[in-house]
């Protein structure tokens, strides 16, 4: 790291230096009020709210930097009064807080043409098809807003010196950008712009791709080495920690800036290429948790790739997050994605599979409990159940019950508009339709929570109960319905002596197998009012926790509230002989069929990767369980003896980071209960 972008790192990410720029916090409601006054459409809301943001935007340049946009309002205002979303929530389902989100922009659409370009087509759409005109120069409008802000910032630069910012600023959002920097710069503008229309979780897509041709030019001319392009990217990645702190929710630092590198092309040849290399020694370098890297890989990826991304796992950060192609694209275009678009995916805010410039995809618009589904059952039908093959009936139809009432659940949906998020996605050739109404793609995905823990249950009710007859069924139901007391030993039992997944035993990963084939079956078939389909996941998002606060005694020994594991992972009390076992036994469902996303997590101690052999036997790791048939994985480099620290003298550990579900966070920032989570995870292995 040169002294310039080590500087720079220090004023953003250590000091914050850049926070003495923003000014006071606006009132929420300052637009909005106005706007239910005068009965203002909400297409033209979303169109003066960022023109207004950017308008109230004041440029500020930093020393020596090189691309430039900072945020300075701090918060985005509402484009609907308290009164309006209160009606709204009765008349249709609200999904977070409404806003476009958790989507791949396609960037090449605007850094492909430049914004005049981008005027003169939407001018031209205006005369052919009147009925979009008012749409059409809302968005005309928004670019004209970004322009006024960008020459702003290039006045500003000419009048402090800074000849770079200047120079690239007299080009850019205007006109195509021609090199690396201009280019950079213009996605920073894009993607600021974004944040200022309030939407988040902008996933960065296959950077390696649509920015090489920009690198190689200035590469092969000479305007760059090796050093000074990653330099530039350093500087380039620095500029996603400069806002993300402003993101209006729990996730503070990561916020869904997912960078996706290599992966297979439609011929089946590999796509990493020296871009992809350098943006994982930036990360590396720069250790930071924004962009988030996610790694695609494949059968023919180099074990010194797995080898670089284990590095960077080693640092803490929690990532790189890797995809296998091999069970990823078969499982989209399973699901209808056409091979070109399935080639082509990319990882969400978190980990589910989207399509660049194509999908209003919502992959995290509920879940579903394989928990709670098991548990409905055991308690309803156990006692009148004459073999376990008749109570798993009754689970898996319980698991049918479910996905239909949250399939029922997200019927009538309203998203608010997005048009300059719109200008670069594809909804089939619908003039002046905003994308929030939808594009190519329209799935929603639903995740699924504590599977191993419905599991581990099914498996010991099947060897005590009907096997074994050790234990009745009254007995058991009795246990669970005291959680557990006055039955110490019964409990002791089934949470360390029956089957876990997580230790290849196939009594129990079976179960698992055919839980997730339930929960696909039940979904197959099944239309959104969209005309899009419900993908299921082993994901699990924030819901692990939420759904194991109200959840009461499982036959796994689980007392009532106690948590449940994250993701797709072992229950967090099995004594899994290692991590060995536990890909094996992960690996075995048919994963081409829960294609929604949901990584396989694994806590493993920071001392793992003390040496560079030892470093490696992880990457091997990782690789096994890609050629095994595994579809994701993110490993947490951590110390259960550091984090107890941590939680005592937080003072002494800002730098701290750790995974929490499909986001890395600083530990101490977090909110004690996702402390203590993580700190059990890492009790996994014995």
């Amino acid at each position: 790291m040169t002294e310039r972008i080590q500087a720079m790192r220090d004023f953003f990410v250590r000091d914050k230096a850049h926070h003495r720029v923003r000014r006071e916090k606006v009132d929420d409601f300052l637009l909005a009020r106005q706007f239910a006054a005068d009965q203002t459409p909400d297409t033209q809301r979303a169109v003066e709210r960022l023109c207004w943001m950017l308008a109230q935007e004041q440029p500020h340049l930093f020393e020596q930097e090189k691309i430039a946009f900072v945020r300075t309002v701090p918060n985005v205002p509402e484009l609907f009064t308290e009164e309006e979303m209160a009606q709204l929530r009765k008349e249709h389902w609200i999904h977070e807080k409404g806003d476009v989100c958790n989507i791949n922009v396609d960037y090449t659409k605007l850094l492909g043409c430049g914004f005049e370009a981008k005027k003169e087509e939407l001018r031209t759409q205006m005369q052919a098809y009147p009925e979009a005109k008012d749409y059409l120069a809302g968005q005309i409008r928004i670019l004209d807003a970004v322009e006024d802000l960008a020459e702003r910032y290039r006045a500003l630069a000419e009048q402090e010196g800074n000849s770079v910012v200047a120079a690239t600023l007299s080009r850019v959002p205007k006109y195509a950008p021609r090199n690396f920097l201009e280019a950079l710069q213009m996605f920073r503008i894009i993607h600021y712009t974004m944040w200022c229309g309030r939407n988040y979780h902008n996933t960065v897509g296959r950077f390696d791709q649509y920015m090489y041709p920009y690198f190689k030019k200035d590469l092969d001319e000479g305007v760059y080495t090796q050093e000074s392009a990653l330099e530039l990217l350093e500087e380039f990645f620095l500029t996603f920690n400069r806002d993300s702190d402003l993101y209006p929710g729990m996730q503070q630092g990561d916020n869904g800036q997912s960078l996706v590198l290599g992966g297979k092309n439609p011929d089946g040849t590999d796509s990493y290429n020296l871009l992809s290399e350098l943006c994982l020694k930036a990360s590396l370098e720069l250790r930071l948790i924004d962009p988030k890297i996610n790694l695609r890989t494949h059968k023919d990826t180099p074990i010194e790739t797995y080898y670089l991304g284990t590095e960077l796992t080693k640092q803490g950060l929690g990532f790189p997050q890797y995809s296998n192609d091999e069970v990823v694209i078969p499982g989209l275009i399973r699901l209808g994605y056409t091979p070109d678009d399935a080639c082509n995916y990319v990882v969400a805010a978190c980990w589910e599979f989207i399509i660049p410039g194509k999908a209003m995809d919502i992959p995290n618009i509920e879940a579903l409990s394989f928990t709670d589904a098991m548990e409905c059952a055991v308690k309803e039908h156990l006692a009148e159940s004459r073999s376990y093959e008749q109570l798993r009936g009754y689970v898996r139809k319980e698991i049918f019950r479910q996905a239909a009432a949250l399939c029922e659940k997200v019927k009538n949906i309203y998203i608010f508009p997005a048009p300059f998020v719109s200008l670069m996605m594809d909804n089939g050739g619908k003039i002046g339709q905003d994308v929030s109404l939808g594009a190519i793609y329209n799935n929603y995905g639903l995740h699924g929570t504590g599977l191993a823990t419905a599991a581990d249950s099914l498996a010991a009710i099947r060897k005590l109960v009907f096997e074994d007859a050790v234990v009745s069924k009254e007995q058991l139901l009795d246990a669970l319905a005291h959680d557990y007391k006055g039955y110490d030993l019964l409990c002791n039992q089934l949470r360390y002596e029956m089957p876990k997944m997580g230790n290849d035993e196939d009594s129990v990963d079976e179960i698992a197998t055919e839980l997730l084939d339930d929960f696909a079956d039940a979904l197959k078939g099944k239309k959104n009012e969209r005309g899009g389909i419900f993908r299921a996941g082993t994901g699990s998002a924030m819901y692990y926790i939420w759904h194991s606060k109200n959840e009461p005694a499982t036959p796994d020994g689980r007392h009532s509230g106690e948590g449940i594991a994250c993701n797709y992972s072992p229950s967090l009390f099995a004594r899994c002989k290692g991590p060995v076992s536990i890909i094996k036994s992960f690996a075995k469902p048919h994963l081409e069929r829960t294609i929604n996303g949901g990584p396989l997590t694994l806590e493993l101690h920071d001392t793992l990767f003390r040496t560079e052999g030892s470093t490696q036997k992880v990457a091997m790791l990782v690789k096994s369980f890609m050629d095994m048939g595994g579809h994701q994985l993110q490993l947490n480099a951590v110390n259960r003896e550091t984090m107890l620290d941590a939680q005592k003298h937080p003072e002494n550990y800002r730098n701290l980071i750790v995974r929490v579900w499909g986001w890395s966070g600083y530990f101490v920032e977090l909110d004690k209960e996702y402390q203590d989570h993580i700190i059990q995870r890492m009790e996994l292995q014995v």
